[in-house]
């Protein structure tokens, strides 16, 4: 058994097909056959059933579960290997909310990779419910969400502090308010965040320890969707405030003090725990948490 044998066995099994496979490794499709059959003649049991379209049998998918992990091992260890040579290098997968990922990481980003120009990043945009668990099964390596509650399974280190806060049309029968009370809003129509986000489940529980049922007219998975949706005037919303900054400026957006709202929510970088950081994740991360928080809530 070899390595290339595995990598065989798993691109088929996305692939579904020897020739597809043969096409992303650049083999002829003789040898990737080659390669299967050595392995089955090896462990003496059929993994792929040749009808079309291929597919792995029961005893290939137990098969290639340890495949992959032995894949994985590999590559952590050329990782490893090439961290030796101490030039902070590789890729990082971040997953973050789409507000934060539009008003936050550009400034961080281009820091960083002026920094370090053989770091490579990927974005992931997801609701920020999702953000831990894409952690925890390592869909993205790092991420940037609201800390809500602690969970062993994820390291944390805060970053800033961000508050929610109303926000209407400059034409809404409101936009002329500097202040108001969290019982004056039962009755106004409401734009909210999906209940899948962890700003829409702090809003709710504001909301019940009022005994108030909002006048939802609309939701929607993201801030800036959402944002757009206020300035047509279609409803009032609660916001990340560092979300608003540009619309505040611009005169779009009209932000009222909610006592009620006056609450401080962290900000944070998330990564989990245990994991190996390579050289790319290590100085990403050294360098998040040494910025000062106005690096993160300025408004340029």
């Amino acid at each position: 058994m070899n390595i290339n044998q595995l990598e065989t066995l798993l691109t088929i099994s996305k692939t579904m097909s020897f020739r597809k496979a043969g096409e992303l490794l650049n083999l002829t499709q003789p040898a990737v056959s080659a390669q299967i059959k050595s392995l089955e003649d090896e462990f003496k049991t059929v993994l792929i059933d040749r009808n079309q379209p291929v597919t792995l049998t029961d005893r290939g998918q137990v098969f290639l579960q340890h495949a992959e992990r032995i894949l994985g091992i590999v590559e952590e260890l050329k990782q490893k290997l090439s961290d030796l040579n101490q030039t902070p290098q590789g890729h990082i997968v971040l997953g973050t909310t789409t507000s934060i990922a539009i008003q936050i990481l550009p400034r961080v980003l281009s820091y960083f990779q002026d920094q370090f120009p053989l770091i490579k990043t990927t974005i992931q945009s997801m609701p920020s419910s999702q953000v831990v668990t894409s952690v925890e099964n390592n869909t993205v390596d790092i991420g940037i969400t609201y800390l809500s509650e602690r969970n062993p399974n994820v390291a944390s280190s805060i970053l800033y502090y961000d508050t929610y806060e109303l926000v209407v049309s400059p034409s809404h029968p409101l936009a002329d308010l500097k202040h108001t009370t969290v019982d004056k809003l039962k009755d106004i129509p409401f734009i909210m965040l999906s209940p899948d986000t962890l700003g829409r489940r702090f809003i709710d529980q504001i909301f019940r320890s009022y005994n108030i049922l909002p006048n939802i007219v609309m939701e929607l998975s993201s801030s800036e969707e959402l944002k757009r949706m206020v300035e047509l005037n279609l409803g009032a919303a609660i916001v990340s405030k560092l979300s608003i900054a540009n619309e505040l400026r611009l005169g779009t957006l009209k932000m009222i003090k909610v006592n009620e709202l006056e609450l401080s929510h962290p900000v944070g970088v998330v990564y989990k725990s245990g994991r190996y950081l390579n050289s790319a994740m290590h100085q990403f991360l050294s360098d998040l948490k040494g910025m000062p928080e106005h690096s993160f809530i300025s408004s340029e």
